[in-house]
């Protein structure tokens, strides 16, 4: 009888990729995503993610995924234009990896960004947010939260 133990769930990705959620959320216990119903990977088991639906708005997800200390992988190629979303991470000192320029418009060329990067997002880890990158298959920036 093998033992399923819980999973502990690092990586959050929002809705605006739920393909390359999908494609991750097969693949790693330690992913969520909105919507997402839980599942067993590698003998782990995901729980559900406490945000349920894709249409829940950004003032209210990302204070709950910053509660829990997840990184958050979204796709914004202007992220640093958008002041409501850096002003959610300052105040709820969220982690957040941005996928942008046009390399992140497939589920695909989303998929490559992320593996291009994943031990560069791997090492920002342990680092206390708020904070915000941006990915694309050759750099990882930070963006002046100011």
């Amino acid at each position: 009888m093998t033992r399923v133990k819980a999973a502990a769930v690092i990586y959050y990705i929002d809705a605006d990729m739920l393909g390359l959620a999908s494609v991750l959320g097969r693949l790693r216990d330690d992913v969520t995503y909105p919507g997402d119903p839980g599942a067993v990977i590698h003998k782990r088991e995901r729980p559900a993610c406490p945000v349920k639906s894709p249409d829940v708005e950004d003032v209210d997800w990302i204070p709950l995924v910053a509660s829990n200390g997840w990184v958050i992988l979204t796709r914004d190629r202007r992220i640093q234009d958008h002041r409501r979303e850096i002003q959610m991470v300052r105040e709820h000192g969220a982690r957040m990896v941005a996928l942008s320029g046009r390399d992140a418009r497939s589920t695909f060329d989303q998929l490559e960004i992320v593996l291009c990067q994943w031990r560069a997002i791997e090492r920002l880890r342990p680092q206390a947010g708020p904070y915000v990158y941006t990915a694309t298959r050759t750099s990882l920036h930070p963006v002046p939260l100011g």
